[in-house]
């Protein structure tokens, strides 16, 4: 079943196949044709369904700093897939045509995504491991394949992977927990393992107050944490921490590159300290959390933590072997038995529990969104993370002149 006209497939001059008809199926799409280069509003064919997936008309979809490093040729499954290309994978949307193999979905539903589609069939999606976040043969919408700055984007593995709103939840709150809040979510919850029962209320660290940073304060809180420090280089970042939920602030200055995490450093020495200071007893956070990626948030993140405590990696760190990479104390790791965990995405068999929340109104995650804007705007703000990043989050809600909530 189809709200769209009859399709044909034809194939794009960069190998990509599309649904379009004599009737003009197209759409409007922010599409990037050089990494680096203007990210400009097209017109261009509708993509076909997946037998194993729906059409979905996007209703808001975020502007997330992930898509400015496709963008910039960071990620190697954009580079991968090739150019041209369209960003975006935080979104929810209305379900506008149905694969034949599609079960779960009927046209009109309202649809929430995650950004890992994972296949359900791999070693590490079944039941040895029950790891869906790393699927061997995981797909993401503005990675793998075109994203959600469009009109409509085609999803495969929807049975699997996608999940309905909650009739209390708004598109853009389910947009929003497409990606930072979910992760979040993992990183705090699942990997962190932040425990706020009985009298065993820990301390988290939270390094980093950008997107992902306050999404993690967000989630600490909706889980009880009662001790939630924040620390970055922004004033302004503190104070928006604060009023998610942070209960203690810590101001860093960006620490230079060429003394990062060694004694000279005395400010990134100082951090440490002032952390140090604001746990209950002077020797670290239960758990900490470097959602930022530098070198000098994952070496403090690392030194403060508590012996036997949990220091996760969540923020994505930029460069190669040729830039300057964090320099891990090994021998600290050993002698204080800490566990160094990684998170990475979030599995989709745990969103309904997070639509869940905010349907509650356990959480709300509209309060992450600074503004809505349209699709060009949407793409602007991509490009404008060259110089700086929103505080929170930039939502698209008007993909062709017309807004759609």
């Amino acid at each position: 079943m189809t709200l769209l006209p009859p399709t044909t497939t034809t194939t794009t001059a960069a190998g990509i196949k599309f649904s379009s008809s004599g009737t003009g199926r197209m759409m409007k799409a922010a599409v990037y044709r050089e990494f680096g280069g203007p990210i400009r509003v097209e017109d261009v064919p509708i993509p076909p369904v997946p037998a194993d997936g729906i059409l979905l008309q996007v209703m808001a979809t975020g502007v997330c700093r992930s898509d400015w490093h496709g963008w910039k040729g960071h990620d190697s499954d954009v580079v991968e897939h090739g150019l041209p290309f369209v960003p975006g994978h935080e979104l929810s949307g209305v379900v506008v045509e149905v694969g034949n193999k599609t079960k779960k979905f009927r046209v009109g539903d309202r649809v929430a995504v995650p950004f890992i589609l994972s296949c359900g069939s791999c070693r590490y999606c079944g039941d040895v491991y029950q790891r869906p976040t790393v699927c061997q043969n995981q797909q993401q919408p503005g990675f793998t394949q075109w994203g959600s700055f469009a009109e409509y984007v085609a999803l495969p593995r929807a049975d699997r992977n996608m999940c309905h709103i909650p009739r209390e939840v708004t598109f853009v709150q389910a947009a929003a927990l497409g990606c930072r809040l979910t992760t979040a979510y993992r990183a705090i919850v699942q990997q962190g393992r932040l425990n706020t029962k009985n009298k065993r209320n820990e301390t988290v660290a939270i390094f980093g107050c950008g997107g992902l940073g306050l999404s993690c304060i967000l989630i600490a809180k909706a889980v009880g944490a009662t001790r939630i420090l924040a620390i970055d280089i922004s004033l302004k970042a503190l104070q928006k921490a604060r009023e998610l939920g942070a209960t203690h602030t810590v101001l860093a200055t960006r620490p230079s590159t060429s003394t990062a995490g060694t004694d000279e450093n005395k400010n990134g020495d100082t951090v440490r300290e002032k952390v140090l200071k604001l746990t209950p007893f002077g020797d670290g956070a239960d758990l900490t959390v470097d959602a930022a990626g530098f070198s000098a948030t994952v070496e403090d993140a690392i030194a403060c933590t508590r012996p036997a405590g949990r220091m996760v990696q969540v923020g994505l760190p930029i460069g190669d072997e040729t830039t300057q990479q964090p320099k891990i104390p090994m021998a600290l790791v050993a002698g204080r038995e800490l566990e160094l965990i990684g998170s990475h995405g979030f599995a989709s068999q745990e969103l309904p529990k997070l639509l869940q929340w905010v349907a509650t109104k356990k959480m709300d995650p509209s309060i992450l969104v600074e503004q809505c804007v349209t699709l060009q705007e949407g793409a602007h703000a991509i490009e404008q993370m060259d110089h700086s990043s929103p505080l929170g989050m930039i939502m698209v809600t008007n993909f062709n002149s017309t807004s759609r909530l």
